[in-house]
């Protein structure tokens, strides 16, 4: 073996191994974790709201969204308008841009009150029927429900369906 290849050889394993070896991170300041729901988690809370308004004999569209607003789930009963599938994307996505439910925010921002002009927000939908989903204190996502006889009814559907994966989101 070359004299310089004697020299390398170490050179190259060293710089080798210090690559393999994970970086960590000294500024812990630096990234954040966030928590999201499995999919089979907004499933069944998709599933069980829609169970829900269908007993209460309504047709629905359910969407469930994580906390960023993206879907995850969107299921549309048989008979429900074609309207009620974005309509309800729509009410989940304003419920965790704001970490607001619809209800409260279809309040707020009525003509004349000083946050009416939220409503104006491309995607933002200001209708009761927008419900945040938390665990341990953190928003983790969102479902939005439409096709109730009223928004009110839309948002005891997306409760009932948050109910259902309370035990689920314990942690």
């Amino acid at each position: 073996m070359s004299k310089t290849r004697k020299l390398i050889q170490p050179m190259l394993m060293a710089a080798a191994l210090g690559f393999s070896v994970p970086a960590i991170a000294e500024d812990s300041e630096a990234m954040f974790s966030v928590q999201v729901m499995t999919l089979e988690t907004a499933q069944k809370l998709a599933q069980a709201t829609l169970d829900d308004c269908r007993a209460g004999g309504y047709q629905i569209a359910v969407a469930v969204v994580d906390r960023f607003g993206n879907a995850q789930v969107v299921l549309r009963d048989r008979f429900a308008g074609a309207h009620t599938v974005e309509t309800a994307k729509r009410k989940a996505y304003t419920a965790v841009s704001f970490r607001t439910d619809t209800l409260a925010l279809a309040e707020v921002s009525e003509a004349g009150q000083i946050s009416s002009g939220i409503r104006q927000i491309p995607g933002v939908l200001m209708l009761g029927g927008g419900v945040t989903v938390e665990a341990a204190g953190a928003l983790v996502g969102g479902v939005g429900v439409s096709g109730a006889p009223s928004p009110d009814l839309d948002h005891a559907c997306a409760e009932v369906g948050i109910e259902a994966i309370t035990d689920d989101l314990e942690f």
